[in-house]
């Protein structure tokens, strides 16, 4: 056998082997979850209903951490080792843990090592103490149905947030099906991860074992939430019809309704919430909150991060954005300006609120920031451009370091994503679960003057941060492991410039 056949067989061996190790890592994250209210992650990626090849592709992913992949001969121990303890409901990332077990296990056992760690749910065997909070979405668009995608996969043991129903205007006589449908398909977004069926008799849609009733009304004022054994809802409206305090009042006038989220930039004294950034600043005395918009969502927390360092003087947020729902697919009448020219066809100058917005979630920018917006014929995924005049000087490197551990070891690591490769283009960001994406390749950077480059999926990402929102509404966010210290060792980390990443 040659050198060549030898080295082939060995790394089919190897690939084998991983795969047995992942196909062994499976049904102990599924009972984890089931089980313990328990949801594993590789540095923040969901292993949640992963594939095989979708666990390998995770750990292999990891290596922007360390100088090699996360090791599956590190990871399913920790699982193994996670599901012996009986642990009750958390949010535990097995990556950032073994970084921790490597540099500060002082030499004990990683079942030790974990007891130690974990001690606040050793021992609790699934005992969740968030309060169940029944959710209701005013209608099922595009963000609608993504939320309801997330809440659905965030179900678990009927902890936390809990989807009961959706609202809409009955737009036909199958009109339940064809709802079902827009769930069950997407064209963007690809095929709901699960089972659907329809109870058109009772007007339910039974999704993964989320039994949701559809109730039709054209009116936020007069459903009665109650008769569906709905109480104390939390209401979120995307259907962007009503943005300022009286018109999302009205859903307050509902048998059932507790408070509001808005999906959209609200108006007036409304709270836009930026989560990461000024989530902290929702009270039990804010009925109605709105989560802003996708852009303002997007650059946000990047820009707190330059400011926190650099200091930002002012600076302009250009826009290239996907088009939405709102535009013609052909030319046609429209009330906004050039929004009835085709979407599909044209590159189309607009206004964006999503510069002046940035202020209400981080006041310190106020009056420093311009924007614009140009939409573009793709369905999904935009880029904002942040050309920034800053107090101190930095350079491309410093700058992109910077951001890139940013979006690993702090708070705002749910927020913002880092990349460099030089190959990706808008549709490797659809699916990304981060409000924005940092392309590190496209930084530019001379003394004071900087520009950098973020992706954003304006539909999946947003609604993430929807969720989050939502989240800290209802006050169920499970604890989340490890707690500190959980940094790569010194020397591990590799160049910023060299670094590949997925996002999904």
């Amino acid at each position: 056998m040659t050198e060549t056949a030898r080295k082939m067989e060995a790394d089919l061996c190897t690939w084998i082997g991983r795969e047995a190790a992942a196909e062994e890592m499976i049904p102990v994250i599924g009972r984890l979850y089931r089980e313990n209210n328990v949801v594993t992650s590789v540095h923040g990626r969901s292993l949640i209903n992963q594939s095989v090849v979708g666990l390998l592709k995770l750990h292999r992913w990891a290596r922007q951490i360390d100088s090699e992949e996360l090791a599956l001969e590190e990871t399913l121990p920790i699982l193994k080792a996670l599901d012996s303890l009986q642990l009750g409901a958390a949010s535990i990332d097995i990556a950032r843990l073994n970084e921790k077990f490597r540099s500060q296990g002082a030499g004990r056992a990683l079942e030790e090592f974990l007891r130690d760690e974990l001690a606040p749910i050793v021992g609790q065997r699934g005992a969740d103490p968030r309060p169940s909070t029944d959710v209701v979405l005013y209608g099922f668009g595009r963000i609608g149905r993504l939320v309801a995608r997330i809440l659905i996969e965030h179900s678990g043991g009927g902890h936390g947030l809990r989807l009961r129903a959706i609202v809409v205007r009955k737009g036909s006589e199958n009109d339940l099906v064809k709802r079902a449908s827009l769930l069950r398909r997407d064209s963007v977004h690809g095929p709901f991860e699960g089972t659907i069926t329809v109870d058109e008799e009772n007007n339910t849609i039974l999704a993964n074992g989320t039994l949701i009733q559809v109730i039709y009304s054209d009116n936020p004022a007069n459903v009665d939430y109650t008769a569906y054994g709905i109480k104390d809802a939390v209401v979120v409206d995307n259907t962007g019809k009503w943005r300022d305090d009286a018109g999302l009042s009205q859903h307050l006038e509902s048998k059932g309704v507790a408070r509001v989220l808005l999906t959209a930039p609200g108006k007036g004294s409304l709270p836009n919430i930026v989560h990461g950034i000024n989530h902290g600043d929702i009270t039990a005395e804010d009925r109605i909150v709105t989560a802003a918009s996708c852009t303002t969502n997007a650059i946000t927390p990047v820009l707190k991060a330059i400011n926190d360092k650099y200091g930002v003087v002012h600076g302009h947020v250009e826009t290239v954005h996907s088009f939405t729902n709102d535009q013609n697919l052909t030319d046609n009448f429209h009330k906004g300006d050039r929004r009835g020219r085709s979407a599909a066809l044209n590159m189309v100058l607009t206004e964006t609120g999503a510069a002046k917005a940035v202020a209400k979630a981080l006041p310190e920018l106020a009056g420093k920031l311009t924007g614009n917006a140009i939409r573009v014929p793709t369905p999904d995924v935009s880029m904002a451009i942040l050309n920034l005049s800053l107090e101190r000087e930095t350079t491309k490197h410093e700058v992109n370091t910077y951001l890139r551990d940013i979006s690993l070891h702090s708070d705002l690591r749910k927020q913002i994503d880092y990349i460099a490769s030089p190959e990706v283009v808008s549709t490797d960001f659809v699916g990304s679960r981060r409000a924005g994406i940092v392309d590190g390749l496209a930084t530019i950077s001379n003394g004071k003057n900087l520009v950098l480059y973020v992706w954003y999926d304006n539909e999946f990402g947003y609604s993430c941060q929807v969720v989050r929102v939502l989240e800290e509404m209802a006050g169920v966010n499970a604890p989340s492991f490890p707690t500190e210290g959980a940094t790569p060792a010194e020397g591990a980390v590799r160049p910023a410039e060299d670094l590949l990443a997925t996002t999904r």
